[in-house]
């Protein structure tokens, strides 16, 4: 089972969900408040297991409903994903991988750790 580490830095409260071996594979944007990170884990954890998979790097992509795994390549040209939840709004993003194939298990693993979240701060890890 993952768990999510929940950090405040300066202003704004993230988190990030690690897999069962402590590498993280999904990171959140920065909110005002550790409430609101809270609503972002509860919205990964509703909507990853049950995301579809947009892969924006084929030509000709068909546009997905939410919820959705979006795929994409990244300036550098690896490959990365974001988790757009039900109301069309980013919960989450990856690192960047190398292969398509690296991309894919990490989407893998972001819906197999994502329910039944286990929350804890930075300085409880």
């Amino acid at each position: 089972m993952g768990k999510y580490v929940v950090k405040t830095s300066k202003d704004k409260v993230y988190f990030t969900l690690r897999a069962k071996n402590a590498e993280p594979i999904l990171a959140s944007q920065g909110y005002a408040s550790k409430k609101g990170a809270l609503k972002g884990i509860a919205s990964v954890a509703k909507n990853a297991p049950v995301a579809v998979v947009e892969d924006q790097t084929k030509e000709g992509w068909k546009k997905e409903k939410n919820p959705k795994f979006e795929v994409y390549t990244d300036k550098a040209g690896e490959f990365r994903f974001r988790l757009i939840a039900a109301n069309g709004k980013s919960v989450g993003h990856s690192e960047g991988y190398t292969t398509m194939a690296a991309c894919k298990n990490g989407i893998k693993s972001v819906a197999k750790n994502a329910p039944e979240p286990v929350v804890v701060n930075e300085e409880e890890k």
